[in-house]
């Protein structure tokens, strides 16, 4: 069973950036479509970036341009480089595993349907203005 542990939340200003990383107990590059989705305080769940095992992404509109998704593939790690950040992106974050998943298009449709396999504990971050 894959291990999600994300890292990286914290607190910035407006405009400020962050880079959280997600490892992974096993290999990532190989399996379904990784993603990253964020919940903020009694708010519904929110899809934001895919990536597929070509390493093709994906992105909501509400953070395309401010937010890349990437992964190491040696280390099993994933990756969300948050710039520009917003007080509406206060959340936690998570990153999830989809394995039914062969192509970046289909991460949102299928985070907005629910079909995560793995999703690890999140990392808060929080935005002031």
């Amino acid at each position: 069973q894959l291990q999600l542990a994300e890292s990286g939340g914290g607190s910035v200003q407006t405009v400020g950036s962050l880079n959280l990383s997600c490892e992974a107990s096993g290999v990532i590059h190989s399996r379904g479509c990784m993603a990253w989705f964020r919940q903020g305080l009694g708010k519904e769940r929110e899809g934001l970036a895919g990536i597929d095992i070509h390493g093709l992404t994906s992105y909501a509109d509400s953070v395309k341009g401010r937010f890349t998704i990437s992964r190491d593939n040696t280390k099993n790690i994933l990756y969300l480089q948050m710039n520009s950040l917003k007080p509406e992106d206060s959340a936690m974050y998570h990153c999830a595993a989809i394995d039914l998943c062969v192509s970046a298009t289909q991460v949102l449709p299928f985070m907005a349907r629910g079909h995560l396999d793995t999703w690890g504990q999140g990392t808060l971050v929080t935005v002031s203005s």
